[in-house]
């Protein structure tokens, strides 16, 4: 596996390569946008890591001109902390967001988490630890056992699953599940949320992360 880490600050670069090569990564740098695009075009790297304040041009523009034809998992690190740059990056097609500073640890487990979904392809079927997803079924079974699900709350659950680890916006879960007659509605989300966390008990975590969106994952 190849990452690459676009960031002009050399001591997160040596910290991020010291934490991936010991765990197999082969990794390439950037300190800046135009190099991380030209090293992304020429090298095609398995994940990037980026920084979303840089020294040539905003992180974010790095994102839309990268999505533009690759669809290569991206982490986002930076200080920005705000909702609105989150949801920004998130809604360009990043995969997930981490705000410095940050655990090595926790940034290696998330980098896996977006590389299995990332692989997954377009399988009929999602895993998620105990729960599994049959899509061309449209039956839901957790530990084995059949889920009884309405249309919606299938629906909020499958756009979770197979994002799972990542945060899912609100105006993505929005689209997904309702359409446009879903635009604005967040209290539906809050609704829905509660319904799938009383199916899935303590086997699996609805996270809500406040005015972003929400993540399925496994309990700790």
């Amino acid at each position: 596996m190849t990452a690459l880490i676009i960031d002009d600050e050399i001591q997160i670069r040596r910290l991020l390569r010291l934490a991936l090569e010991s765990r197999g990564y082969v990794v390439r740098e950037a300190e800046n946008g135009r190099l991380g695009l030209q090293e992304a075009a020429f090298h095609r790297p398995d994940v990037v890591l980026l920084d979303l304040g840089l020294p040539d041009m905003d992180g974010l523009e790095v994102l839309k001109n990268l999505r533009e034809w690759s669809a290569v998992p991206v982490l986002i690190l930076s200080v920005r902390d705000q909702e609105d740059v989150k949801v920004a990056a998130l809604e360009n097609g990043a995969d997930d967001y981490v705000t410095k500073p940050f655990s090595t640890a926790e940034l290696v487990a998330r980098l896996a988490v977006i590389q299995r979904r990332h692989h997954g392809g377009d399988s009929p079927e999602i895993v998620v630890g105990p729960l599994t997803m049959h899509l061309d079924r449209h039956e839901v079974f957790l530990s084995g056992e059949s889920l009884k699900m309405s249309p919606t709350e299938y629906a909020f659950l499958r756009a979770l699953a197979k994002h799972a680890g990542k945060i899912v916006t609100q105006r993505q879960l929005l689209r997904e599940v309702w359409g446009q007659q879903g635009d604005g509605q967040t209290h539906y989300l809050r609704v829905y949320a509660n319904h799938l966390r009383k199916k899935l008990g303590s086997k699996l975590v609805i996270q809500n992360e406040a005015g972003i969106g929400y993540r399925l994952l496994e309990p700790v």
